[in-house]
């Protein structure tokens, strides 16, 4: 299958720049899996369209404020720095090291997967700084590897840890297509309500739209919910450059299941009640589990690259909630997977046609 399958034309003006007014005031594509029919409708009569017994899965991971910018030492040259994942303890310099993150103790060292920019001026050896004239966090690139990515030591002088300065001078790391600086507001608004597993470069937008008050109604309802978690990577951004969509690689996300939403899950399965995830990277999870001899879910904790396309057989996912993504993308081809290729792309034509926002902060689409 082509990669040019997947390609649709999408104005520039439906690139949704900034979050709706207020949480929840989006709106929602339905498409019916079986007939391919779409209709309009609004997220927040989400629970009207879920029906009792569904069980809906969130994945609860909590963005951070990666993206530092700051100063080349001694030059003064502006720096920018994002990252990608803490190290795990012995990891530093030959990316080899035990699987369990050390916490930095105040006045210690923690080591970072990272982006770098500018990239040909940080080499092995380069000294960086980040502060705020209160808060001042040190770094040196350690080691450099593919795609651009280094290994970059971070430590503070005073006993304060890294992390939280890390969160005090870290910027939210919004999407390319997203031509603005972040702000203040995107701290809130580019995390689901339900975030709290620290980890995640960029949102699972999906879950953006709910709000309290809707989880609330969706309980009332009879909609059960439970939660995973699954890091969200820079690989998330990353184009399928391959002609055929078989040869694409994704990069590899955590993923931890634990053991009451694997319980949820088998109790679903064995009652014949439909699983519901909330976006790609639940669905990622979600198919990545492992199953016993009895077709229960066991709870654990790894790392996936699968790449769902066209020709994925289902395990575990019933229904989803996505929003609209990148032509040619590896998320296009999941929902697409799922639902289809033509009812897919006809369902992007309409919502193309009738004005749907698209992107992190635009619109969603609920597939049943």
């Amino acid at each position: 299958m082509l990669v040019t399958d997947f390609d649709f034309d999408l104005p520039d003006e439906l690139i949704a720049q900034d979050p709706p007014a207020e949480r929840g005031g989006s709106r929602l594509l339905v498409l019916d899996k079986s007939t391919g029919a779409v209709r309009d409708a609004m997220f927040a009569e989400l629970a009207n369209i879920l029906r009792e017994g569904d069980l809906l899965v969130l994945n609860n991971t909590r963005v951070f404020p990666a993206r530092l910018l700051g100063q080349r030492v001694p030059s003064g040259g502006a720096v920018e720095c994002l990252l990608l994942r803490q190290l795990p303890a012995g990891e530093s310099d030959d990316g080899q090291g035990s699987a369990a993150i050390a916490q930095a103790a105040p006045g210690e060292s923690s080591f970072w997967e990272a982006l770098v920019h500018p990239g040909q001026k940080l080499k092995p050896g380069s000294r960086v700084q980040f502060d705020d004239g209160v808060v001042r966090l040190h770094g040196e690139v350690r080691a450099r590897h593919f795609h651009g990515r280094r290994t970059v030591r971070l430590w503070r002088e005073d006993d304060g840890s890294v992390i939280d300065a890390i969160d005090r001078l870290g910027h939210i790391p919004l999407p390319p297509y997203i031509k603005r600086d972040d702000r203040a507001s995107d701290r809130e608004r580019y995390q689901t309500v339900y975030a709290r597993e620290r980890g995640s470069i960029a949102a699972p937008t999906a879950g953006l739209h709910f709000t309290p008050e809707l989880l609330d109604r969706l309980a009332a309802r009879g909609v059960e919910r439970t939660e995973l978690t699954l890091h969200v990577g820079y690989g998330t951004f990353k184009p399928v450059r391959a002609e055929r969509v078989e040869d694409h690689v994704v990069d590899p996300e955590v993923f931890s299941v634990s053991d009451e939403a694997a319980a949820a899950l088998t109790r679903a399965r064995r009652d014949g009640r439909r699983i519901v995830a909330v976006g790609t990277t639940t669905t990622r999870a979600l198919e990545s589990v492992s199953l016993d001899d009895e077709g229960g879910v066991r709870p654990g904790s790894g790392q996936t690259q699968l790449f769902i396309h066209p020709g994925h057989r289902f395990r575990l996912v019933q229904g989803l909630i996505t929003n609209f993504h990148l032509p040619r993308s590896s998320l296009l081809m999941l929902v697409a997977a799922f639902a289809g290729r033509e009812a897919v792309l006809h369902a992007y034509r309409h919502a193309v046609a009738n004005g749907y926002r698209f992107y992190s902060y635009g619109d969603a689409m609920v597939v049943l």
